[in-house]
């Protein structure tokens, strides 16, 4: 199989994905999720989500469809279209599923995909309120909060683009 379509490979609907992971679930295998726009790719999510992927054995990315993207951010996002987002993220070694969603949250997603792990950056301190902590309790999983690494911002690169990064 072509390096490209190994990529491909890695990029499944929910359903297919579900299936693959309830096995892996059966097989004994830790499945570690996190969620994302992923719009602009920089060093705070590169290391975000590989140490996310150190917490188990199967790492699965919900990525927010272009749909979603604009709803959550505005108009002029995304700047990468979700199939380029989605192939680029597939492409790491450490990520093993791409899945996209519609969504303004993964928490439909989380139902069919029953992950052991929900990760989130440090940022997000309100992590009870969310719907897909319910989701996730509810299906015995447990959410881990990784530090924010600082300086590292998709909305800096923005402004900075932009020309209206603070001087």
């Amino acid at each position: 199989m072509r390096s490209f379509d190994k990529i491909r490979s890695r990029i499944l609907d929910r359903e297919a994905l579900g299936e693959i992971l309830r096995k892996e679930k059966k097989a004994g295998k830790k499945i570690i999720f996190t969620n994302g726009c992923f719009d602009i790719l920089h060093r705070g999510h590169v290391e975000h989500l590989s140490n996310a992927a150190d917490l188990g054995e199967i790492f699965v990315i919900g990525l927010n469809s272009d749909a979603s993207v604009r709803k959550l951010k505005g108009e002029n996002r995304p700047a990468i279209d979700e199939e380029s987002r989605a192939l680029t993220l597939a492409s790491f070694e450490f990520i093993d599923y791409v899945v996209l969603f519609d969504e303004d949250t993964p928490s439909e997603l989380m139902q069919v995909l029953l992950p052991d792990v929900w990760v989130k950056g440090g940022d997000y301190t309100n992590i009870k309120e969310l719907p897909e902590y319910k989701v996730l309790v509810k299906n015995g999983g447990e959410v881990v909060i990784l530090p924010f690494v600082e300086g590292f911002s998709t909305t800096d690169i923005y402004n900075k683009i932009l020309g209206t990064a603070k001087k």
